[in-house]
């Protein structure tokens, strides 16, 4: 299902002319390397970043600190911010952005396993972001399940960018 999906989203991205770009944190990688798994894909994929700690997202995506003081890593500020600065910071004209909650451990009454937020940027569009509650069925799961999500709302968004 991942490989379909992440066939359709390069194929989508090609059909543009553009390129793609993921910031990943509870992923650690894995929407990146769905891509590159794909032959040719390097015609539509310019970079991932993995930014799994808070220091990584603001060195390598500008995320404010601020904005993680305030709202935490996962959250809809933090999935806007990592969406954006992976546009602004490739050659990318969509960015796909996840942080999450993977589990076991981690969660809380507020943020429990299998919470992510997407967030997802278009070249001269808004960023817009996403929350999802994934069941908590381990870790494998819940991080496939972040891999679809993304893909998915990557082709919508650039669906919805043609959109007159």
């Amino acid at each position: 299902m991942s490989e379909t999906l992440a066939t359709e989203f390069l194929l989508e991205c090609t059909r543009r002319g553009i390129m793609s770009a993921t910031a990943e944190s509870c992923t650690g990688g894995l929407i990146i390397a769905a891509l590159t798994d794909i032959a040719g894909s390097s015609v539509a994929v310019d970079r991932g970043f993995i930014t799994y700690s808070n220091e990584a997202k603001m060195e390598m995506l500008g995320v404010r600190k601020e904005t993680l003081e305030a709202h935490g890593a996962v959250s809809q500020e933090t999935a806007l911010e990592m969406a954006a600065g992976a546009l602004s910071r490739s050659r990318a004209g969509i960015a796909l952005a996840v942080t999450g909650i993977a589990g076991p451990g981690g969660g809380s009454e507020e943020k429990p396993v299998g919470l992510v937020w997407f967030g997802v940027a278009v070249e001269g569009h808004e960023p817009f972001a996403q929350k999802h509650i994934f069941a908590d069925l381990g870790r494998e799961h819940i991080r496939h399940q972040t891999v679809l999500t993304a893909l998915k709302l990557g082709i919508d968004a650039l669906n919805q960018a043609d959109a007159p």
